[in-house]
């Protein structure tokens, strides 16, 4: 009921640049906040930033300066501009969105994923 579709990775050498996007679609009233997580290989999931409706974002401390998020509120998108890639910035990079799928509290605050893109750094 409810997609989210992520695009924009690929690979870029160090110091290079990427924007990623993610649009929601389907049964949608309302869209409290969207993010991106990654997962290196081996590794958890982890947070890189979030952006609520009213546009207050947040980061990781490793992406700070470096990674800016942003929303189209309009078309119910998420982007992600990385700056200075690093090697270490080599992951899966998943969209989320805290959306509200129907006009029934019971369905406020429930929780969507993509299938992830994937970023690779490296020379």
């Amino acid at each position: 009921q409810v997609q989210l579709v992520e695009s924009g990775g690929g690979l870029v050498q160090p110091g290079g640049s990427l924007r990623l996007s993610c649009a929601a679609s389907g049964s949608i009233f309302g869209i409290n906040a969207m993010g991106w997580y990654r997962q290196a290989p081996g590794k958890q999931r982890e947070l890189v930033a979030t952006i609520t409706g009213g546009g207050i974002t947040n980061y990781a401390d490793s992406v700070k300066g470096r990674f800016t998020i942003s929303r189209d509120n309009a078309k119910n998108t998420v982007y992600l501009q990385m700056n200075s890639l690093k090697p270490e910035d080599t992951a899966v990079y998943y969209c989320h969105a805290d959306l509200n799928s129907s006009i029934y509290p019971t369905d406020y605050g429930r929780d969507y994923w993509g299938k992830g893109t994937l970023v690779t750094v490296s020379s």
